[in-house]
């Protein structure tokens, strides 16, 4: 790790924010078996814009709802082959995106891929924890947590009321 970094401690789950394209705040869980950080994409579609391929595609950042989605157009910079920790492969899309965690705003190589079966909308990898942060897998949410009312909207949307 460059020393240019301060050392911050995250828990193995944090409120993280992406602020490039307007989401305030989302659960995600800290992944040091990841390289590259991953993001459930819905409606994930590619196209091309003078000559160059982009990414459409959406961000739920409630847990299991599609209130408040938000349609993100940002160009590809790879597709890479990533390999599941059931061990299977995968063809994806990567991206790069901002990303606000704890008090710092940090670029992240993101791969988009459809996460229906697990808990969390975002995976941070290692990448992006090499710029100068270290997991206390003991605790959650050192960066502190959004307002009560996000909270409560982020459970009540999460249970479906």
């Amino acid at each position: 790790m460059s020393g240019t970094h301060l050392t911050s401690v995250v828990g193995w789950r944090e409120w993280v924010g992406l602020p490039g394209v307007g989401v305030e705040w989302m659960k995600a869980k800290i992944d040091t078996g990841a390289r590259t950080s991953s993001l459930h994409a819905f409606a994930l579609e590619e196209f091309e814009r003078d000559g160059e391929w982009w990414a459409r595609f959406e961000v739920h950042p409630w847990q299991r709802s599609a209130e408040d989605a938000v349609v993100v157009e940002v160009p590809v910079l790879d597709r890479r082959t990533v390999r599941s920790s059931s061990g299977h492969s995968q063809h994806r899309v990567v991206v790069r995106l901002d990303l606000r965690l704890l008090d710092r705003v940090v670029p992240a190589e993101v791969t988009l891929t459809r996460r229906d079966e697990m808990g969390f909308r975002l995976l941070i990898g290692r990448e992006v924890l090499e710029q100068g942060y270290v997991v206390d897998v003991s605790t959650s949410y050192c960066g502190g947590r959004p307002g009560r009312a996000v909270r409560r909207s982020n459970r009540r949307r999460a249970d479906g009321a």
